[in-house]
């Protein structure tokens, strides 16, 4: 911007702030909120003129977005209402539905801008974003470059939607519908969009990519959204209390042919959420895409094999979990990993994980309704551990020199320093989102409540909560 320009606009936004406070004189704050919108302005003309919209990039990103999307409505509903009682099936598809809205909603309004404006290491600046101002057509080339920002905005929009919808698995059955709406309003605002920029945003504490202080790789959310829901599912499900009846009665599925029809959309749909997070439609869009194939395809034949081993039978419901599984825990590494390496993460997840929706679940006695922390939380710590030592510059060139110290690029491939860089994201995420969720709850319950009464949790949710059968009798 030339400094004639800069004047006059300078003058301008003086001329509107004097007219519309009515004061004689501008404050120091006043100036300087000028001289940061200007800065800001500037750095919007400079990447409209050195940046070019690639259109199979652009292409290729708002088909991801429509794939995330996908994976919240129709995959998760139908997975997750299949796999609780015909009483509760409504209420449970509600709890993925309603935030296709309300997240939507947030990101809007400041979600966006404390995920991905420039701020401080743990937080964007919420104003910066404001109701998607100046987020449009021109790339932000801190993040992606050949895209407009309001399709990178887009893409990130649907991640933001399906990670608290994965929580309501662990709470099915005996939540109120209010207290879960008001819980995921704070917990999005105070867990998720600060953690997706710790992670992800330009300055975060843990960006490798954009001046972070501790290089923890994370190519399309291992930490921000299943590491996060999955810890976040447990400390609801602990504070919640177990389901009336739970474990002495048994709680079948009553529609396990939903449940697989979600997962085979849930399957389709990561290859978005995996591949799309590459930016771009290249060769690493392909790498990504290919490292979630196979890890989903090994995790879905080690559980059945282990469940064989265990049970004397591989169940149905068995081998669809362990595909999931697979896809949780390749996230972190899709995009820094080969195909072997994948592979071998996905033969691991099938049997952690297994493992850990029974035996460790039955000993400690907590009532993980949809198995989200034994999945998702679980799965994602493996891959989060597994990529410090797998991940691959081959792969991914960027991690051998992008990260720097002290203006000396320092490679992050495979080896003992990454994966050590790797469980401090995993644990700062585990305490940072466990301990966040129970304060939020026990504010949530202190307002509206949290937990149905008997009497409605026998009738069921869909008629208590929302008035609603889902068959006719």
């Amino acid at each position: 911007m030339n400094q004639p320009f800069r004047s006059f606009v300078s003058a301008f936004w003086v001329v509107v702030l004097f007219t519309g406070l009515g004061m004689s004189s501008l404050s120091a704050a006043d100036v300087a909120s000028v001289e940061q919108r200007l800065d800001h302005l500037e750095k919007l003309a400079a990447s409209n003129q050195t940046s070019v919209i690639n259109s199979g990039d652009n292409a290729w990103l708002l088909a991801s977005s429509a794939l995330v999307l996908m994976m919240t409505a129709p995959g998760l509903i139908l997975f997750y209402g299949g796999l609780v009682r015909s009483k509760n099936v409504l209420a449970t598809m509600m709890h993925s539905l309603i935030l296709m809205a309300l997240v939507s909603v947030l990101w809007m309004v400041f979600g966006y801008s404390m995920a991905f404006a420039e701020g401080n290491a743990f937080v964007g600046n919420p104003l910066t974003y404001f109701m998607l101002r100046d987020v449009g057509g021109a790339p932000n080339p801190d993040y992606a470059g050949t895209v407009p920002q309001q399709s990178f905005m887009l893409f990130q929009m649907m991640f933001a939607i399906i990670t608290p919808a994965l929580i309501s698995g662990a709470v099915a059955e005996r939540i109120k519908f209010k207290g879960y709406v008001l819980f995921v309003v704070l917990w999005v605002t105070v867990v998720y969009f600060p953690l997706c920029h710790m992670i992800w945003g330009k300055g975060g504490f843990f960006n490798w990519a954009g001046g972070g202080k501790i290089p923890v790789l994370d190519f399309a959310g291992g930490t921000v959204v299943h590491i996060s829901s999955g810890v976040s599912a447990l400390v609801c499900a602990l504070v919640l209390g177990k389901r009336a009846g739970y474990p002495q009665e048994a709680m079948i599925p009553h529609n396990v042919v939903l449940s697989l029809i979600g997962t085979g959309l849930l399957w389709v749909g990561w290859f978005g959420f995996n591949g799309g997070s590459a930016l771009n439609a290249g060769s690493l869009a392909t790498s990504a895409f290919a490292s979630t194939h196979f890890s989903a395809a090994a995790a879905a034949l080690s559980w059945a094999m282990v469940e064989w081993w265990h049970k004397g039978r591989p169940s149905v419901l068995g081998a669809a979990s362990g595909m999931v599984a697979g896809l949780a825990t390749i996230t972190p590494a899709s995009g820094f990993v080969t195909v072997p390496s994948a592979f071998c993460i996905g033969l691991a997840a099938g049997v952690v994980c297994y493992f850990a929706v029974t035996e460790l679940k039955a000993h400690f006695a907590y009532d993980d309704s949809l198995d989200v922390f034994g999945v998702h939380g679980v799965g994602s710590i493996i891959g989060m551990l597994m990529l410090g030592v797998l991940a691959s510059a081959t792969v991914n060139p960027a991690i051998a020199s992008t990260f720097q110290v002290n203006g000396v690029a320092v490679s992050l491939a495979g080896g003992m320093s990454q994966f050590g860089h790797q469980a401090i994201g995993v644990l700062f995420t585990v305490g940072f989102a466990g301990v966040a969720t129970f304060v939020l709850l026990k504010i949530v319950d202190a307002l509206v409540g949290l937990r149905v009464d008997i009497e409605d949790e026998s009738v069921g949710l869909d008629l208590t909560q929302h008035g609603e059968r889902a068959y006719s009798e």
